[in-house]
């Protein structure tokens, strides 16, 4: 594979120094989704459940297996991309007034409606934003939560239309009638991005038959998302050296065209040990119209 590299400056632990970030085809081993051997329905623990399962319940009830993968680089033609078509989709030179990302009420009253003026100039129709969540990753084994590095969908469609009806109440039915998205909008936290990258699957190279709802079950609430299975069809890509100011969107459902993106960080092989890990944001909304 033909590997160039392009300096860019990184921070770690407030140190900057330039690195030569590498940029063009990569391979790495990406973990996919098995059923269980019983036929019955997956189900993972989620939420204090992880920390303090139930006395002789296992973490989960299907299997884990890894396959190697090429991962190709849209950087320099990420115009190519839309995630209404390809379930993914980029924004560049975008500006924040939110730099710490160490607050929650901070980030929901600053950070928030950035995103959703980004999201209701860019997702095309787009008339109404609901934003429910976010998560915060960090490269860090104190950190909360860490990079996923599993090819998943943050929902499937009974848990979109499940968000849905929470969130909205009485609003819900009527606008379950139109069109309905749930976007994850991504971006890193101390780009460039040389560690952890995220890669995702353009949604057209991954049957409907390798993705499957997984269970996930909390304490107090059951949640779906979703696993995928291996596919020699899927076709996988990432944007290298990813920088503060970019954007990915991901587009995890989509009741007009059925547009949802697998997608899973992994390890480049080219990254060096004294790299900065990634840190980085997700917010999720809903889109309607």
């Amino acid at each position: 594979m033909s590997t160039t590299t392009q300096t860019q400056t990184a921070t770690k632990f407030g140190i900057t120094t330039d690195i030569a970030v590498p940029r063009g085809p990569t391979q790495s081993t990406l973990t996919f989704f098995a059923p269980p051997t019983d036929g019955s329905k997956p189900w993972n623990l989620a939420g204090d459940n992880v920390d303090n399962p139930p006395p002789g319940v296992a973490q989960r009830n299907y299997e884990l297996f890894t396959h190697e993968v090429t991962i190709q680089d849209i950087r320099g033609r990420e115009s190519s991309f839309d995630f209404n078509v390809n379930g993914f989709g980029t924004i560049s030179g975008v500006k924040s007034e939110e730099k710490e990302f160490n607050d929650d009420a901070h980030i929901e009253k600053v950070y928030y409606p950035e995103v959703e003026r980004l999201l209701l100039d860019n997702a095309a129709g787009a008339q109404r934003v609901f934003i429910f969540d976010h998560t915060i990753r960090r490269s860090d084994p104190n950190a909360k939560r860490a990079p996923v590095n599993r090819a998943h969908i943050d929902q499937t469609t009974k848990s979109a239309e499940a968000r849905v009806q929470l969130h909205m109440k009485d609003e819900a039915e009527e606008l379950l009638k139109g069109r309905v998205r749930l976007i994850n909008v991504w971006r890193p936290l101390n780009g460039p991005v040389v560690a952890s990258p995220l890669a995702y699957a353009d949604s057209r190279s991954v049957p409907d038959e390798d993705i499957v709802g997984v269970e996930h079950r909390y304490p107090d609430r059951t949640g779906e998302t979703a696993g995928v299975k291996y596919t020699e069809q899927g076709q996988w890509y990432y944007w290298s050296g990813m920088t503060n100011e970019e954007r990915i969107l991901l587009q995890c459902y989509d009741s007009k065209d059925g547009a949802r993106t697998p997608h899973s960080a992994f390890v480049d092989s080219r990254t060096q040990k004294d790299w900065p890990g990634r840190e980085s944001i997700e917010v999720r909304a809903l889109v309607f119209g």
